[in-house]
Formats: structure tokens, C-alpha cells, sequence
């Protein structure tokens, strides 16, 4: 199959790296002509041009482009592809995006692979980021079952986890697992540099270990991927942040209750709660 790549940053070079892997031809789209060297000399794709009207002759496309350029880039690539290619995304959030694309290109299929790294870049791009993790897609009543069952015959060889659920759905649920944690994370990091100590500062940096590595991960990622989080997931994302906030509320209420036995029941739930979000 020849399948088309717009993006070659992290997901779309490890896409593509993946799908030569499996014996489909792969051709790469980047604004960077360097970008398009990388690419090619990374085995990421067969061939890359900065052109959309390189994409012309593929039967499916992945959007592997930051979110607010997405819509623009349907625009100029439809007038180039054959009216059955299929286009699918690979973004974090849904139901913005289903909602612009899908009237303007009928075989669209919402998708996004729960995968990453904090890394960016056509550099970045690795064999395996997907398996094993889930691949999201969110067709609507007028997405053609065919153009479905090609994306899910493309992705499947990669061992993912398929779902599909509604645009609505994902995006309520990816604000729980993904959004959230980013911006909880970004805050603990900024808490701790505001410490008006400078001699504890540098202390804490110094002692910094695995757990605050772990927590932190996710708020030292990139910046502009967690700005598009906040951008075009806002309502959902303040829904989880509110919950959150009324959970953190009533932390420091037990606390200064110095209600202890409250404190350790609460993690006793929450130790046996986590294996119900992880393998």
C-alpha cells in the first residue's frame, strides 16, 4: 500500500518507520527540506518533499501536523488525492477536529495513538513507540465503514490496542489520563522552582529523585503540544481540573484536621484504585 505521511516529527517519522516495516511504501511531507533529508536518511520514509502535491497518488494519508494546522492542510491537500483516499490524524484531541475536517473530506477517520516521548523531532522518531498501547479511533455516523477498516488494517500490524468510541467521549477521557496529568505535572515543577529559599532550592534540585522524575515527566514535555491540550480540549480539561482541585481541597482539609487515619485510607484507595488505569 502506498500511504502518505504530512508531519515528520516524533509520531509521523515513527509511523513511518513502522509502516516500511511492514512492507507499505511511505512518502513524507515537511515544511523543512532538512526535515525531508532526516526523514529519508532515517529510513522513516521511502521519498519526502515539501510539497502536498507529492501525496497525490497514496491511498491513505496520516496528519501528523500540530493541531491548529490540521484543517488548513486538508484544505489544500484535497485538491490533489483521489476521492477515495482515506485521511486519518493522529491528534490528542477529537471532537474540534472531527468537526472541521470530516465536511470537508468524507472518508476522514479520527484516530489518535495514545503514544510519545518528551522528545520531539524527526530524531526522536523510534521503532516500537506504539505497540502495546492504545490507538484510538472516533468515527461519526457518516464515516464510511470502509475507510474504518482500512485505517484499522493499517495500524493493527503495529500491535496496538484499537478502540473507537465517539470524538465527545475520547476527548472527556483523554483530559483524565493525558491532559491533566501534563498540567498537574507542569505545576509541580513550577511550585518547586517558586520556593523563596535559594538555599532550599538548591537542595531540592540536588535531592530531586525517581519519584519526582516520574511525576514531573510529563510537565517537561513539549510545551506546544500541552498548550494545544489546554487550546482545544479547554472545556473538558477544566472539567478534570476542577475535579482535581476539589480533590487537592480536601487533602489539605484532612490534613489540617490532622485526621491521619482519613489520610492513609485515602491511599490505601487510591494504591488499590491505580491498577485499574495501568497494566
Amino acid at each position: 500500500m502506498k500511504i502518505g505521511i504530512v508531519g515528520l516529527g516524533l509520531i509521523g517519522g515513527s509511523l513511518g518507520l513502522e509502516l516500511r516495516s511492514h512492507s507499505h511504501e511511505v512518502l513524507g511531507v515537511s515544511r523543512q527540506e532538512r526535515t525531508c533529508e532526516l526523514a529519508v536518511a532515517r529510513g522513516a520514509v521511502d521519498d519526502a518533499g515539501t510539497d502536498l502535491k507529492f501525496l497525490a497518488d497514496t491511498d491513505a494519508i496520516f496528519l501528523c501536523t500540530p493541531l491548529a494546522q490540521l484543517q488548513a492542510i486538508v484544505l489544500q491537500l484535497v485538491s490533489h488525492i483521489s476521492t477515495k483516499t482515506v485521511l486519518t490524524d493522529v491528534g490528542s484531541v477529537k471532537t474540534s477536529v472531527v468537526r472541521e475536517v470530516s465536511p470537508l473530506w468524507v472518508n476522514f477517520v479520527g484516530g489518535h495513538p495514545m503514544a510519545g516521548t518528551a522528545q520531539s523531532g524527526i530524531e526522536a522518531a523510534q521503532h516500537g513507540l506504539f505497540a502495546r498501547n492504545p490507538y484510538v479511533l472516533t468515527p461519526v455516523e457518516a464515516t464510511p465503514l470502509e475507510a474504518i477498516a482500512l485505517v484499522e488494517s493499517i495500524i493493527k500490524p503495529l500491535q496496538v490496542r484499537i478502540y473507537r468510541c465517539s470524538p465527545e467521549d475520547h476527548d472527556r477521557a483523554v483530559a483524565w489520563i493525558s491532559h491533566l496529568p501534563v498540567m498537574i505535572s507542569a505545576s509541580l515543577v513550577s511550585a518547586c522552582l517558586h520556593e523563596s529559599d535559594a538555599n532550599v532550592l538548591k537542595l531540592a534540585q540536588a535531592l530531586a529523585s525517581s519519584g519526582f522524575r516520574d511525576t514531573s515527566r510529563v510537565g517537561g514535555g513539549n510545551p506546544e503540544l500541552g498548550g494545544m491540550m489546554a487550546r482545544y480540549n479547554k472545556l473538558e480539561l477544566l472539567r478534570s481540573l476542577g475535579g482535581y482541585r476539589e480533590q487537592l481541597d480536601r487533602i489539605i482539609g484532612t490534613i489540617e484536621a490532622e485526621d491521619w487515619e482519613s489520610i492513609e485510607a485515602m491511599l490505601r484507595q487510591t494504591q488499590a484504585g491505580r491498577s485499574q488505569f495501568t497494566d
